[in-house]
């Protein structure tokens, strides 16, 4: 089995890592590919441009030529595997795409939390669109000034100001609490034990491609 997963961090690696062990996969299932600049160009940009999404779409079809099924793991670049799907060789699984169907499944009020600026959009776009089968009630909030700390290196001071809005939304009492992005997962190690954990996408995004493997 091969699950490539393209990520725009190196440290989204240990996490996804985490969790296919959590969920039983076999060492050496997942492949990893990076490719930061992407990101990196819609954060300078403002946003997805038709240069990203095409670019996105071109890595995603590569990686589908050499695995059973890819992961696309950015929630920013996630209305690229739209395009990517229609001639991929293999599943293309968008991992907030898989989320904001599993967030919504209680119906209620559910607050996404997020830490970059161009995610908001996509996520909003996405999850609303999920919470049409349900009616849930979506909410999406930027943590003001998580990123930065991400890109000056400082992950304690990162993952701390998530952990400190896990707990102010779930003051509001919502239905479910869910992460926008993967990089955020290590913050619900920092809430006490009777706090419920936020939703989070890598074990969901790897449980719908063995979900898919399985179907081919």
């Amino acid at each position: 089995m091969k699950i490539a997963c393209l990520h725009t961090a190196d440290s989204n690696i240990p996490i996804y890592e985490d969790a296919a062990r959590q969920i039983g996969l076999p060492a050496g299932a997942l492949h990893h590919h990076v490719r930061a600049d992407l990101l990196l160009t819609a954060e300078r940009l403002g946003g997805l441009t038709a240069d990203i999404v095409a670019q996105t779409a071109d890595t995603l079809q590569h990686l589908a030529q050499d695995a059973d099924a890819v992961i696309l793991n950015c929630s920013t670049l996630g209305p690229a595997s739209l395009q990517a799907a229609t001639a991929a060789a293999a599943p293309i699984i968008r991992a907030d795409g898989v989320l904001a169907d599993e967030a919504v499944k209680a119906g209620g009020k559910v607050i996404i939390l997020c830490t970059v600026e161009t995610t908001v959009d996509p996520t909003t776009e996405l999850f609303e669109a999920a919470a049409k089968a349900t009616g849930a009630e979506i909410e999406v909030r930027l943590i003001p000034g998580a990123w930065a700390l991400f890109r000056a290196g400082d992950q304690p001071a990162y993952l701390a100001s998530i952990a400190e809005a896990v707990k102010a939304a779930y003051d509001e009492n919502p239905t479910t609490v869910a992460f926008a992005q993967a990089s955020m997962t290590d913050a619900a190690r920092l809430l006490p034990e009777t706090c419920v954990r936020p939703m989070s996408g890598p074990t969901t995004a790897l449980a719908a491609a063995l979900s898919k493997i399985a179907a081919v």
